[in-house]
């Protein structure tokens, strides 16, 4: 029996090719190295599938029963065991696509497994549904692959710059695809894949879903046909078509038809490209390297044969179905012809190229130019691509470079026709209508295929041909830039043309010759040549030539007309009280006058709009004066459409900062729209009421926008404050008026002609607003009432603009109602995903009304703040309280719902979704309100579900991209790119805010975590898994997966390094959190293994992202650590040891057992074990590669050197601009102190300071560059704080928190040993930032006591285990074995670590203690923890405190060996010794001053080094330098402290710990012989006779013991905090006794002084009743004292002392 046939469970029509696209991506995209193999085996692999070009698996019988019994009998899965039943249903599916499609039955099974797999990324689709997707993206991605791959061959018209070895191994592969026939196979599926016809057999069989649906495959299908004619476009760009292959494009060319507006379709019109780049010889003129190989390749150069057949076939008079197209091609060809006559060695072709003239004629017989301009120019994807416009520029510039005396006879018949119809008109005929009209249709070519230029290619420049009097340095000619260079033979001829063009110009082509000036114009050179042709133009030497009239095409000319239309258009103005002016007959300006000043005010207002200089220069000239001629104009009775062109130069000219401040002044006189209204005036006049009277009437407002756009660049380029003064109040607020009330409020309920201009209506007002927001700052003396006089009245001036319109958005203003009512039908227009008029109008708009939504939430806050502090009587209300409003259409609140709406259009409107969800994150900071947004969000089933895919669509955006520089200009796919990158950087700002909030919030909704029932009872599913919905969490997921399945780890850490920052940070915040950290650690655990796989990966070190790449590793090591914790709780021991072999092991990674199980001794070998062997292949440990990444040095940016501003006040300016951002950190406001420098720079006043104007804007600029790297810096050091403290944690975590026994005691001091080594390296480096101390000392800390615990464990080891059977041999510290009788066996000692790691622990200790000098207290508390924990390690175990419990003899304690810990004591006093005075200093000085704890732990450091100081070293020094006196001293300070202690309710008790280490201290030093004369000198007992404290003693009663109501429990009773003061200065007084052998009597007679001065309080205690612990004591201590003291009788002179002493003894 056959083996069963089985599924590929990705779907062969649709993973592999996924694969392909991806890899092809990588290789020729992203220019991955490692991808070139890759694609290599792809190619070789897939090497049929480009052959077979969409080829389907047939149907097939077999196929057709397996499937049908598959409900019974079950399929095969590739890589899954045995067989899966499939339902019924399926089944049925299966045929039907496979009928559908007309693909095999087990592809069509195939490809609904991977629908129903693919589902969750398709919410709201069938499996069928998203099959049919599938289906033609795979179509798609093997289209683009096959686009990508051609696109990268070596060729004549680009190079991508890849690789050589790439290069040749996609050239080899496309040339034997073309070989097998791809011309045919691509055009063949072009006329097949027909939109219309897949529609309806999908319509047929129910295979097309909601409209997202429909539009999502019409793109996939319009894509596919796209890609593959661009296959062929590409091809012939670099490499030319074979003679049979052209003709098979010519007659696929033969039947293409237009649009119905005319224009070729995009594929159509990448197929015409490729045969006109198949015509191409431009390249040889370039001379670029490799010419002589291409020109043997080209078979238009080498095959007499191909010239010979397409000649013949394009001479054929059989017409194409587009004349038009035909008549391209032969154009084509013909210029094809002439630039092969050129050639030197053509003439046996001279046959051919004879012919050109004959092909050129049939060409433009054939209205070539207009067909060009209206089909291929006016093409929707004409300009998306750089090499369609090269080509037709080439196309134009050759046809009148190489044939001038073609173009002279169209000249020629130009000037012949313009005769005759003058003729016709002079004797009262009509015009013949069978006129040619060429040169016409040649000029508007050219002035539509420069009049964008979306590249900046300038082609246009070609046309200039720089005069030499323009020859200076600052403009230079378009060829190398060189100021004398003799322009190439090319330009001169193509700016004769333009020049002899408009000599003698007759009037049938005066309008088009305007416009090709207007395209020719465009760009800022271009533009600067025209204003010198039109300025030369007018000149006197131009008008001998042209007569007396001067030149119709000049500035003069132009000026002088405006003038003279002014002149007599102004005596016809009636009055303004008279109502039927406007009615009046036109009888100024017939309609072809107002079609030529129209074209003339065009290409004014086009080059004014490109160059400054002839802004400034037209703006100056003394006679022109065009503002004033030209707003004299639009008070005059034309028609709307002159006086909106009229407007449109204005605005052109308003873009110079000192134009627009006087144009403010001049549209205020001349009442364009009327500010003032005079007394006795009946009737309005200006624009409102054209808007309202005409315009409305008409159903067209071009007035309207014109006026708006210039108001719009007005008010960016210069805003006076007091417009109007002196005839109004003054201000912005009348224009603001009629922008809001007349223009903005009523654009929906007004009728409009053109669908369309509704949208551009609202587009400008909107945009006008837009920029005055942005540009207002609240400032508090918008708040008070300014009076101005008027007339001699005061009254209130205006308030600012941005003022009037915060005011309006933060109430229920029409204003705002209108916004949101705009973005709501908006949203329901994007919804429908069908094309209307004005879409992109819309979308702008929209765009606007979110943009000032956002701007509004920005300021809100200050504008409150300053309102309250004003006093002023307004009322406004938060935004976001206005947004939870109901909306009157819907009567529901739904207005966040429909910002949220925005997001499911991420993909085709990213800059709405980037501030949709930029208007969320700034709501998302108030918890108040994420309950009720929670309850928005879910209200309905299918809205929740549509907003959820919105989010995660936004977040799983493949296109998105992060950007270095953001200032830097970008082409707009770059543009797109990093829009969606912002937007899901504010998707997951908005979900860190909103997981700061108390639960149910937007992100615990987004994330996918319960909302109704406890959210810790969430189960965290994959996408699909029991109807779980895809959602934030697994969208972030995926982000950071990407990558880890390669050697280079997560692709987001390198290519977008801050999203991946803060994926990470939502992802700890989730594991932090107490509600959701169990599911959460839970499904990253087991459906994820989602921390293993990321801590593989780690350091992730990438410098250019230093800061967003420690944070990662930041949050990544806090999860991680909290993991492990969990897990180390939980017992789940397996877990806890792949994480700690992962971190820890110092062996090269093995694979881990599949169960992560092992037993104890797996463990313990896997993580030790090699200790003494087998070094060579050891690896750095992880935690120390971590610690390795994080870069403790810092460049600190250079000092300020200022010329002009006062560098302390630059400071202290920078310091008023600082602020928190979002991290917490303290920064500088760049654009705040921007703000107030420039403010300072624009105050000062006086010539001098115009003159430096640049010089200080320079220093400026030198200021915000130095902030800019400062506040880098700050950002810099925190990241790397917050890094150390992450790695702080989580090596806390592996020594505290993890079980024991999975590191052993020996690995574990060897591992906190390289831990200290490494981590004092660092800190000790020179460079190394004094920011970062404060962390290490804490881990330092931590580390050193972990190793103290670690030897003092396994030093007691031995003792708890039986001795039998224990080796004879231990190893001593400096590793050396000797044998051990059994009586010793306590000496195991420090067998793991060995006496020289300590050493150089104990050293770098001690230099971290000395690099921190005179400041960092708090840092060397931590340092002194850490030397007193390492000092324990050589503390004996166990002392025994008498001979006679260690039994042994006097004699054998003396005779005995020195053990391991007196040696390692008196090793680690040398070491301490070897430091010298430095060292004593610092501790001393900590000792006697400064913090508590600080000064506790200094006096515990010196009480431990004087324990162990034989030499006594240290206590000379004390007492030699004075600091012991001052410690002595310091007692009387304490005094009065440590009586306020003995109050019922004390103050802070850290007085009495400070006493408490001082006492044990003194004690300590008075414990030998020495010590105790010193402190006997320093007069200790007489500071101790003279503190009044010990006279406090509180009574013992009950009442007073336990008086205190519920005192908290740490506090002891007073009584107990009397006896923790007095018992340490009694047991100091009796040690000073037993210690002082030389001075006993001094000791006896001093102390005997302290008993006498607080004799009360002795005897109080030798009275007490009290029998309990404290007052035994108590008692003991002073009995122990009285009998020490006593002393012989000749002492005892005084009569108070005998009584004192007597008393005492008889007690």
């Amino acid at each position: 029996m056959a083996a069963p046939l089985a599924v590929n469970s990705a779907a062969s029509l649709w993973g592999p090719y996924k694969d392909i696209w991806q890899s092809v991506m990588n290789a020729i995209w992203k220019r991955q190295p490692e991808a070139i193999h890759r694609l290599d085996q792809v190619l070789k692999k897939h090497r049929s599938d480009f052959i077979s070009l969409f080829r389907n698996p047939p149907k097939n019988v077999q196929q057709h029963e397996k499937v049908q019994k598959a409900s019974t009998e079950g399929v095969a899965i590739q890589g899954q065991q045995g067989t899966r039943l499939l339902p019924e249903q399926l089944i049925r599916e299966a045929f039907i696509l496979s009928d559908l499609f007309d693909i095999g039955e087990l592809a069509a099974v195939e490809l609904l497994l991977a629908g129903e797999h693919q589902q969750p990324h398709f919410p709201g689709l069938t499996r069928g549904l998203v099959a049919v997707l599938l289906y033609w993206d795979g179509k798609r991605c093997i289209a683009n692959s096959l686009r990508t791959l051609i696109q990268s061959r070596q060729g004549k018209t680009w190079t991508l710059e890849l690789s050589q070895e790439l290069v040749s191994m996609t050239t080899r592969f496309t040339d034997d695809l073309m070989e097998q026939g791809l011309t045919q196979k691509i055009l063949t599926l072009v006329s097949q894949i027909d939109l219309n016809n897949e529609f309806d057999k999908l319509q047929r069989e129910r295979g097309l879903g909601s409209e997202k649906h429909r539009k999502e495959v019409s793109d996939l299908i319009k894509e596919c046909r796209q890609s593959l004619a661009e296959s062929l476009f590409v091809w012939t760009c670099q490499s030319p078509l074979s003679k049979d292959d052209t003709l098979i494009l010519i007659s696929f060319l033969e039947k293409v038809t237009v649009e119905a507006d005319g224009s070729l379709d995009s594929v159509n019109l990448s197929l015409l490209m490729a045969l006109l780049y198949c015509f191409d010889v431009s390249f040889v003129e370039q001379g670029i390297e490799d010419r002589e190989d291409l020109m043997h390749r080209l078979p238009l150069l080498a095959e007499r044969q191909y010239i010979a057949t397409i000649h013949t076939r394009l001479q054929e008079s059989q017409p194409w179905k587009l004349p038009g197209l035909q008549a391209t091609v032969r154009l084509a060809w013909a210029l094809a012809l002439r630039g092969i006559s050129q050639l030197s060695d053509v003439t046996a072709l001279a046959e051919f190229t004879e012919a050109d003239e004959a092909m050129a004629e049939l060409a433009v017989a054939d209205n070539v130019f207009l067909f060009l301009t209206e089909s291929v120019v006016g093409s929707e994807n004409f300009y998306q691509e750089e090499f369609y416009i090269r080509k037709i520029h080439n196309l134009v510039t050759d046809f009148l470079a190489l044939m001038p005396m073609k173009v002279k006879q169209l000249r020629n018949r130009a000037d012949e026709d313009a005769r005759m119809i003058h003729m016709s008109i002079q004797m009262g005929n009509d015009p013949p209508i069978s006129l040619r009209r060429d040169l016409e249709h040649l000029m508007l070519l050219i002035a539509e295929l420069y009049r964008k230029d979306p590249f900046n290619l300038e082609l246009a420049l070609e046309y200039w041909c720089p005069s030499e009097p323009l020859q200076t340095s600052t403009i230079m000619g378009s060829y190398l830039g060189v100021a004398h260079q003799r322009p190439p033979q090319r330009q001169v001829v193509l700016s004769k043309f333009v020049r002899q063009m408009g000599d003698l110009l007759p009037s049938t082509i005066y309008i088009p010759y305007l416009k090709m000036l207007r395209g020719l114009a465009s760009g800022p050179q271009c533009a600067h040549y025209c204003f010198s042709l039109l300025k030369v133009n007018g000149s006197s030497h131009a008008e001998n030539i042209q007569g007396v009239g001067g030149s119709p095409v000049s500035w003069e000319h132009f000026f002088r007309s405006l003038m003279l239309y002014h002149e007599h258009l102004r005596k016809d103005l009636p009055s303004a009280d008279s109502v039927q002016y406007r009615h009046l007959p036109l009888r100024g300006i017939t309609q072809k006058e107002q079609d030529g000043l129209i074209a003339f005010l065009q290409l004014t207002t086009v080059i004014v709009n490109w160059s400054e200089n002839a802004r400034l220069a037209l703006c100056e000239h003394p006679q022109w004066t065009p503002v004033v001629v030209i707003l004299g104009l639009l008070q005059c009775s034309i028609p709307p459409v002159l006086k909106a062109e009229l407007l449109e130069t204005l605005t052109a000219f308003g873009k110079s900062p000192e134009i627009a401040a006087s144009l403010w002044q001049s549209l205020e006189y001349t009442q364009i729209l009327q500010t003032v209204r005079t007394p006795g005036q009946r009737q309005a006049i200006g624009i409102e009421v054209e808007l309202n009277e005409i315009e409305s009437r008409c159903e067209e407002y071009p007035l309207t926008r014109a006026f708006c756009r210039l108001i719009s660049t007005l008010v960016e380029s210069s805003f006076p404050s007091n417009l109007g003064a002196g005839l109004r109040p003054p201000g912005f607020d009348p224009y603001l008026q009629f922008l809001r009330d007349s223009v903005f409020l009523r654009f929906r309920t007004r009728a409009y002609r053109r669908a369309a201009e509704k949208w551009e209506v609202a587009e400008v007002v909107l945009e006008v607003f837009y920029k005055l927001l942005r540009d207002y700052e609240p400032q508090l003396e918008d708040f008070v009432d300014q009076y101005v006089e008027l007339q001699g009245d005061e009254i209130i001036a205006y308030k600012p603009p941005g003022f009037n319109l915060m005011y309006h958005l933060l109430n229920e203003s029409p204003m705002l109602e209108l916004s949101l009512s705009l973005l709501e039908e908006g949203v329901k227009q994007l919804d429908t995903y069908a094309p209307f008029p004005g879409k992109k109008h819309l979308e702008k708009a929209v765009e606007y009304c979110l943009a000032l939504l956002n701007l509004t939430l920005q300021k809100e806050n200050l504008f409150m703040d300053l309102l309250r502090e004003s006093h002023l009587s307004l009322i406004v209300t938060q935004l976001e309280q206005l947004l939870q409003g109901i909306n009157p259409r819907t009567k529901k609140a739904d207005h966040v719902v429909n910002i949220a709406r925005y997001l499911y259009h991420g993909n085709s409107n990213p800059e709405l979704a980037f501030e949709s969800a930029k208007i969320l994150c700034c709501i998302s900071c108030y918890s108040n309100i994420q309950i009720k947004l929670v309850g928005d969000f879910t209200h309905d089933q299918s809205t929740s579900q549509k907003l959820m895919a919105g989010f995660v669509e936004c977040l799983d955006n493949e296109d998105a991209e992060e950007l270095i520089n953001p200032d830097e200009e970008l082409e707009p796919e770059k543009k797109r790119a990093r829009i969606h990158h912002e937007t899901r950087i504010h998707i997951l700002n908005l979900l860190i805010k909103s997981l700061e909030c108390s639960p149910p919030s937007l992100a615990l909704y987004l994330l996918g975590y319960e909302l109704k029932k406890p959210v810790s009872t969430t189960n965290l599913q994959d996408p699909g898994v029991l109807g779980c919905p895809r959602t934030c969490l697994h969208a972030i997921l995926n982000i950071l997966e990407k990558g880890t399945e390669t050697r280079n780890g997560p692709t987001a850490v390198q290519e977008s390094p801050h999203l991946a920052e803060l994926c990470y940070q939502v992802i700890y915040q989730l594991c932090a959190c107490s509600d959701t950290s169990g599911p959460t650690m839970r499904y990253l655990r087991t459906s994820q293994d989602f921390l293993f796989t990321q801590l593989q990966y780690l350091p992730f070190s990438i410098k250019e992202h230093e800061i967003s790449t420690l944070n990662q590793m930041s949050w990544l090591m806090k999860t991680a650590a909290i993991e492990m914790r969990v897990t180390s709780l939980n017992r789940q021991r397996s877990h806890t040891q792949r994480l700690l072999h992962l971190l820890l092991d110092d062996m090269p990674v093995k694979p881990y057992m599949a169960d992560g199980e092992g037993g104890m001794e797996d463990e313990s070998r896997s993580v030790s074990g090699f200790l003494h062997f087998d070094t060579a292949s050891k690896v750095r440990r992880k935690i120390l590669s971590i610690l390795d990444s994080i870069d403790f040095s810092q460049d600190i940016p250079e000092p300020l050197q200022l010329d002009f501003f006062d560098r302390v006040q630059i400071e202290q300016v920078i310091a008023n601009c600082e602020h928190k951002n979002a991290r917490g950190q303290v920064v500088c406001n760049v654009k705040h102190l921007h703000r107030v420098l420039v403010a300072e720079v624009n105050a000062l006043q006086g010539m001098a300071a115009i003159g430096q104007r640049p010089l200080l804007m320079e220093e400026i600029n030198t200021i915000l560059q130095y902030v800019v790297e400062r506040n880098k810096l700050l950002q810099c050091l925190h990241a790397k704080k917050h890094a150390l403290e992450s790695w702080r944690q989580l090596v806390e975590i592996i020594l505290t928190a993890c079980p024991q026994d999975l590191i052993q005691a020996e690995d574990r001091q060897l591992i906190i040993r390289d831990l200290l080594h490494d981590v004092h390296d660092k800190i000790l480096d020179d460079d190394a930032a004094q920011e970062l101390m404060p962390v290490v000392a804490g881990a330092v800390f931590t580390l050193t006591a972990h190793l103290s615990q670690s030897v003092k464990t396994e030093q007691k080891q031995p003792l708890a285990v039986p001795m039998t059977g224990q080796s004879q041999y231990i190893l001593m510290l400096d590793g050396s074995f000797t044998s051990s009788p059994g009586s010793e066996s306590i000496s195991m000692g420090f067998a793991s670590i060995g006496d020289s790691s300590l050493h150089i622990i104990l050293k770098k200790l001690l230099d971290f203690i000395l690099k921190t000098g005179g400041g960092f207290q708090r840092v060397r508390t931590h340092l002194y923890g850490s030397l007193l924990y390492y000092l324990q390690i050589a503390q004996r175990p166990d002392e025994p405190d008498t001979l006679e419990a260690a039994k042994k003899t006097m004699w054998e304690r003396l005779t005995a060996p020195e053990d391991v810990f007196s040696k390692l004591q008196r090793e680690n006093m040398a070491i301490i010794e070897s430091y010298g005075a430095a060292l004593m200093e610092v501790v001393c000085r900590d000792a006697c001053d400064g913090h508590e704890i600080s000064r506790m732990l200094a006096l515990a450091l010196l009480d431990r080094i004087v324990s162990v100081d034989k030499q006594q070293q240290w206590l000379l020094y004390l007492s030699n330098s004075g600091y012991l006196k001052v410690l002595v001293d310091s007692l009387a300070d304490d005094d009065l402290t440590l009586q306020s202690l003995l109050m019922p309710q004390p103050p802070l008790l850290k007085a009495l710990y400070t006493y408490e280490s001082k006492m044990a201290f003194l004690t300590r030093v008075a414990k030998s012989q020495q010590g105790s004369l010193e402190l006997l000198r320093s007069g200790v007992i007489v500071r101790l006779a003279q503190c009044q404290v010990y006279d406090m003693r509180p009574e013992t009663d009950r009442q007073g013991m336990y008086g205190m109501r519920g005192p908290p429990v740490f506090i002891p009773a007073p009584v107990e905090r009397y006896r923790q003061i007095l018992l340490p200065a009694l047991q100091l007084c009796q040690v000073i006794l037993t210690s002082s052998m030389a001075q006993h009597l001094q000791a006896a007679g001093q102390v005997l002084q302290f008993l006498i001065s607080h004799s009360d309080t002795i005897q109080a205690i030798l009275r007490c009743q009290d029998v309990s612990v404290g007052s035994l004591q108590e008692l003991a201590a002073l009995t122990g004292i009285i009998s020490k003291a006593a002393l012989p009788a000749p002492v005892l002179r005084t009569s108070k002392s005998i009584w004192w002493f007597r008393q005492a003894t008889s007690v």
